[in-house]
């Protein structure tokens, strides 16, 4: 199987470079060019993503680039738009084109981000910011390709490599006595190690069962057991990390509402998944959040 992996440098680009290996050959490209092929995975130049295909031919292209400022999105639209929407058309036609498997990420922020339950894959979308309209729009076009796509929402992600809320939490724990953290908005913080690993079990068996493909393609929920509020996951970052054998200069930890701390782009109060349909379609048992958290913790702090 030949596998081209695009945005190996992020965050979860850099856990699928890992998880991906033992599927089979991975081309795992970024935005330099690539000393071998002579071509980058620049997904916004449509010509060279045209001739990596042609060049390459991949069964599989896994799409780990994407535009995540969530709060520059709303000044940088037409960027936002490029990357999340109009290159994904492109990588689209080009996947179909090849009659390759197009596995993609998108976000909790597709939804209106209101209400307590957790998002299923058949609620109505309704992104109240440009971030996560860019990223429903990046959805629709998978949805009117007709290419055959698997498409994983996820939210709140960390990991070891790039820069995420563990690390952050960790840094201003360095150098601040008091912090005011958020506790009404409530997800479930994802590891990019469990996506990559969860994209490479996907892989490995939608590959296995040729008859079942039409009835896998889609969209699907990937994020851990459990749900927290970032004011309670920050606090598990401050414990964990002291048991770990961290110091930390902290003496107050104070919870606020989101009204508390105006962004320029409007945040979810509820990021909560429903991943049955993942779990039940690829048989595949999810952790809870606090187990990824500390592996992570323990990872960064060794």
């Amino acid at each position: 199987m030949k596998i081209l992996l695009l945005g190996k440098n992020g965050q979860v680009g850099w856990e699928l470079q890992r998880a991906l290996q033992p599927l089979g050959d991975v081309l795992a490209l970024d935005r330099q060019t690539h000393p071998t092929l002579g071509l980058s995975g620049d997904l916004c130049d449509f010509d060279q993503i045209s001739q990596v295909f042609e060049q390459y031919q991949p069964n599989v292209v896994v799409n780990a680039t994407a535009y995540t400022a969530v709060d520059k999105a709303e000044t940088e639209q037409e960027q936002a738009n490029l990357v999340n929407h109009l290159a994904v058309e492109h990588l689209a036609m080009q996947a179909k084109k090849y009659n390759t498997l197009l596995v993609h990420y998108s976000t909790d922020y597709v939804f209106s981000g209101q209400g307590t339950t957790p998002w299923s894959e058949t609620d109505t979308t309704a992104p109240n910011n440009v971030y996560g309209q860019s990223k429903r729009a990046g959805e629709m076009v998978l949805e009117q390709s007709g290419v055959n796509f698997l498409n994983f929402r996820t939210s709140w992600v960390y990991g070891t490599h790039g820069h995420n809320f563990i690390k952050t939490m960790l840094k201003l724990a360095q150098v601040k006595e008091e912090l005011s953290i958020i506790s009404d908005q409530i997800g479930a913080p994802t590891s990019a190690a469990l996506i990559a690993d969860i994209t490479a079990q996907a892989i490995r068996y939608y590959v296995l069962n040729p008859s079942l493909q039409k009835t896998l393609h889609g969209h699907y929920h990937l994020a851990p057991q459990g749900e927290t509020s970032w004011f309670d996951y920050a606090q598990f970052v401050f414990s964990t990390a002291i048991n770990l054998g961290a110091t930390h200069t902290l003496k107050n930890v104070y919870a606020i509402a989101t009204e508390a701390y105006p962004t320029p782009a409007a945040r979810p109060l509820n990021s909560r998944l429903n991943t049955k349909k993942l779990t039940t379609q690829f048989k595949i048992h999810l952790p809870n959040w606090q187990q990824g958290v500390a592996h992570t913790l323990g990872e960064i702090l060794s």
